[in-house]
């Protein structure tokens, strides 16, 4: 798989740009604030539907314009398919595959594949859950399309129980410690009313969020040999990479949990509706559903200390890296194809050595695609097609 080109209008600081690629390495260099990410972030885009560098739309779009339009045309097996998006930002974002339009842009995902490693993953490390969680959905996603359909399924149950906590919250405090009991007086009908909507949410977040943790943990173990075999060739065997789930779900179930086992959804489903009659009454004292895969999180850690907090900054970007290389690698296995790799401005955090394994590790890969301030960053070994970005101009050089 590879993109054989790409055109952007009124994207980020391009008017307009047409940026013809070809397989094997890639290489963009220009001082920073020259337009070089901006093309690979459209090209990210194109695979996922969003950006590595921001939450929303609006900053892709060029000042001043009401919309951005990123085409790509991908090859894959021989075989050309043209992925058009119109980014709308306060509207509905369009899309077209092969010239057609398609009902959803999420119909587009998986007709292209990348893996993007940029500074900001570093966050994978030192940041919060919700960095490790996207990390894994988004991997997710770029396995097998149809969790996008899932993941905001469940996003969408997530806010309207929450919605419903907050604005019920009155109601439901009243008596909320108090478990009726046989020959209880019945409870009043408003809070009665509220809690018979509460069970109904449960239930839909029971669900759909009992599919999303099977798919992780799954997804969790078989990238766990990847991630161990990628950290140790970055960093030169310095240190055993692990990585484990911590649930949300009850101690006995978290548990198991972290040491590898993987429920079926039943159980699954079964435990996350008990851990939310357990949690009850906090979420109701706090208007905010304490309990699910938006609570999770991922452990990493290096022998037998977490990695946050711990892991030098060597070691941090060592982890990082190994995490997107063992995503890469999934992906290869699994498709029988090679996503495009995506490395932005990476090249000049790493050291000589680093910089060295990492070259050897990617030179195999179909469509590499690299972003750098000066050619020096850039081992010598990648060699390949190189493109000189200036004040949003892209230029091929000899």
């Amino acid at each position: 798989m590879h993109v054989r080109h790409l055109s952007v209008a009124d994207f980020r600081s391009y008017t307009a740009a047409e940026f013809p690629l070809q397989p094997g390495i890639t290489t963009l260099v220009g001082l920073n604030g020259q337009g070089k990410t901006n093309l690979v972030e459209a090209i990210g885009y194109l695979a996922t539907l969003s950006s590595h560098r921001v939450a929303t739309d609006q900053p892709l779009v060029r000042f001043g314009a009401e919309q951005a339009i990123i085409r790509g045309v991908v090859v894959r097996d021989g075989r050309e398919t043209l992925v058009e998006l119109e980014l709308n930002p306060g509207r509905a974002n369009r899309a077209r595959l092969g010239r057609s339009p398609v009902t959803r842009p999420r119909e587009v995902l998986g007709t292209l594949r990348t893996v993007l490693f940029a500074p900001e993953d570093l966050a994978l490390v030192k940041g919060d859950p919700s960095e490790r969680r996207r990390f894994l959905d988004d991997l997710l996603v770029a396995r097998q399309p149809r969790w996008a359909g899932v993941r905001a399924d469940y996003d969408k149950i997530l806010r309207q129980r929450n919605a419903l906590l907050k604005s019920a919250q009155p109601v439901l405090r009243r008596g909320a410690r108090h478990r009726p009991r046989p020959g209880d007086e019945p409870a009043d009908d408003a809070r009665a009313s509220a809690l018979h909507t509460l069970d109904i949410w449960n239930e839909n977040l029971a669900t759909v969020g009992s599919q999303l943790l099977y798919a992780r943990l799954r997804l969790l173990r078989d990238l766990g040999p990847y991630l161990a075999k990628a950290y140790d060739e970055v960093s030169a065997g310095q240190s055993d990479a692990r990585v484990s789930y911590r649930s949300s779900l009850r101690e006995e179930s978290a548990e198991r949990i972290a040491a590898g086992d993987v429920p079926e959804i039943g159980e699954l489903h079964a435990e996350l509706l008990a851990t939310l009659t357990q949690v009850r009454d906090r979420e109701i004292e706090r208007g905010v559903s304490l309990a699910g895969p938006h609570r999770d999180d991922l452990v990493l850690g290096l022998g037998d200390l977490p990695a946050k907090g711990y892991a030098s900054h060597g070691e941090s970007w060592s982890f990082a890296l190994g995490l997107k290389l063992a995503a890469y690698q999934l992906l290869r296995h699994d498709l029988g194809d090679d996503p495009v790799l995506i490395l932005d401005d990476v090249f000049a955090e790493l050291d000589t050595g680093r910089r060295e394994r990492l070259a050897a590790m990617i030179a195999d890969c179909e469509q590499v695609l690299i972003t750098a301030a000066v050619d020096a960053d850039v081992p010598a070994s990648l060699v390949g097609q190189t493109f000189a970005v200036s004040l949003g101009t892209v230029v091929p050089r000899e």
